[in-house]
């Protein structure tokens, strides 16, 4: 049987990167390890791929030569789609600060208790994705950030679409999706709707501030902060930082709760370990579990960068490749993290690995802001799943595009 690369080398140019999606798509380890034993900077006319640790990394740590500028379309003037500048230093700081880290432990009891609550009330059977991944987020954004009288359904809706059309609609994703346009269209409506219901919740909490009612939830310490005057920061940036906080925390969390739920389901003899794990007090042993489930079924197995420069990947090696200005480039960080160079005996499922490496959350400058939430929201949800003893998965993931999932049945 012909190896992968020569069953690349062997179809037409417009042909080779939706065969390598989706390899990508069926997380196929072994054609990562030929991509990093013999092709690590592969190029093809949309895209270059790069698929060893170093290459990754730099391409995530050199915002000043990688940028994320196929993010602005998509976010507009969020700090998110910036790159080193002034309001990306600001806001991302402003954000970190009203999500206090000395509130993880009471989030996890928080999620811990939401979780096995829905598990105890859906009966027989519950579907994972809705009724558990997105449910519990949704739940944590409406009582614990300040949404507290929003519909679930409309902020399912409206972090969905977001993140879809901006980490799964991109140029070289037509393949994949036909609706494009649909999508984009999809991503306007709910913005709106988002938008005019954010900033009616941000002009509560001003009368309520006013009226002596201080609350003490982001939303509400983002408006006194921008009513203080202290720093640049009004009206319009407290309405984008309180919808990039609920954006970021659902679907991002359904996705990664599915992918590691769903492979620790699908291999009984790490099932077995990570229940025993899950059913102590103490959740250290049991998160160990999933994030190494997540090194083999991450929510995100690339993260793509425009190139702004003349650069070199692997450079100073036999497989150096210039890239050069406005190429899209794809760090394949599902490979990365099966390079040897940094992840001892890669093949080797460990739980007491170190996550310090790991491109779960992001790397860089664009890691994620809520990471220390993640850390634990995550692991938490899925250590309540696997306290339920007879819990069975009915039937597949189902995704919408080979990544997001859109539905898990699971018996209990």
């Amino acid at each position: 049987m012909a190896s992968y690369l020569e069953q690349f080398d062997a179809v037409p140019a417009e042909k080779r990167w939706p065969l390598v999606r989706q390899w990508i798509v069926d997380r196929d380890l072994s054609f990562y390890a030929e991509l990093r034993d013999k092709r690590p900077i592969l190029v093809m006319p949309e895209l270059t791929i790069a698929s060893r640790f170093a290459d990754c990394a730099t391409i995530l740590r050199r915002h000043d030569i990688f940028s994320v500028a196929l993010y602005v379309p998509k976010q507009g003037d969020y700090w998110m789609d910036q790159d080193d500048t002034a309001i990306h230093w600001r806001e991302k700081s402003i954000m970190k600060a009203i999500l206090d880290r000395e509130d993880i432990p009471k989030i996890r009891d928080y999620v811990a208790g939401k979780a096995a609550a829905l598990l105890k009330q859906s009966g027989k059977k519950i579907e994972a994705v809705d009724g558990l991944a997105r449910a519990v987020p949704i739940a944590l954004v409406k009582d614990w950030f300040g949404f507290n009288d929003a519909d679930p359904k409309q902020l399912a809706e409206w972090s969905y679409w977001n993140q879809y059309d901006a980490f799964h609609n991109q140029p070289f994703d037509s393949i994949a999706v036909p609706d494009q346009k649909e999508v984009v269209a999809r991503r306007k409506a709910v913005s709106v709707m988002m938008v005019i219901y954010i900033a009616a919740l941000v002009g509560k909490r001003v009368i309520e501030d006013k009226l002596g009612k201080r609350g003490t939830d982001p939303v509400s310490r983002l408006v006194r902060l921008s009513q203080s005057g202290a720093l640049q920061f009004d009206t319009k940036r407290v309405i984008l930082n309180a919808g990039g906080l609920l954006i970021g925390a659902v679907e991002t969390t359904s996705n990664t709760v599915i992918n590691s739920l769903s492979h620790l389901m699908a291999h009984p003899d790490l099932l077995a370990k990570a229940r025993a794990a899950a059913a102590k007090d103490d959740p250290t042993e049991f998160d160990g579990y999933v994030f190494e489930a997540l090194r083999y079924a991450p929510a995100f197995p690339y993260f793509f960068r425009t190139c702004e420069q003349p650069s070199k990947l692997a450079a100073g090696t036999e497989f150096e490749v210039e890239i050069k200005p406005r190429t899209t480039v794809l760090a394949l960080t599902h490979a990365a993290m099966f390079d040897p160079t940094m992840f001892p005996n890669p093949d080797t499922f460990d739980p007491t690995r170190s996550r310090s490496d790991t491109f779960h959350l992001g790397y860089g400058l664009h890691e994620c802001l809520g990471k220390p939430i993640a850390e634990v929201l995550i692991p938490e949800i899925v250590r309540q799943c696997l306290r339920q003893p007879n819990l069975k998965a009915t039937g597949p993931v189902v995704t919408r595009d080979g990544f997001v999932p859109l539905s898990y049945p699971l018996s209990l």
